[in-house]
């Protein structure tokens, strides 16, 4: 199976963006440690500090689905609740 590129896009509400980072921040050390996780960076845009872009390399699409299930995301999801403005995620296949 192919490697999977994640660019995950998530905009934060203006009055919440140290709420969303902290909380992002969190994700970073259990989803490395994930089976097929081969890169998961978090990046804040430097004209925009509400915008916020995980870049992720997975070994396999199902690795990256099984990610979806994990307790420390689903307690991102809670904790952030109404603070994200918008969240985009676009799978993507390196070609070159």
């Amino acid at each position: 199976m192919t490697q999977l590129t994640i660019v995950a896009n998530i905009i934060a509400k203006a009055d919440k963006v140290n709420l969303v980072r902290s909380e992002l921040e969190k994700l970073i050390i259990p989803t490395r440690a994930e089976e097929g996780c081969i890169d998961y960076d978090l990046h804040q845009d430097n004209e925009n500090p509400s915008h916020f872009m995980f870049y992720e390399n997975w070994a396999t699409r199902e690795l990256w689905r099984a990610h979806i299930d994990v307790q420390h995301l689903k307690d991102y999801l809670v904790a952030v609740e109404g603070a994200v403005e918008s969240f985009v995620v676009n799978e993507m296949t390196h070609i070159g």
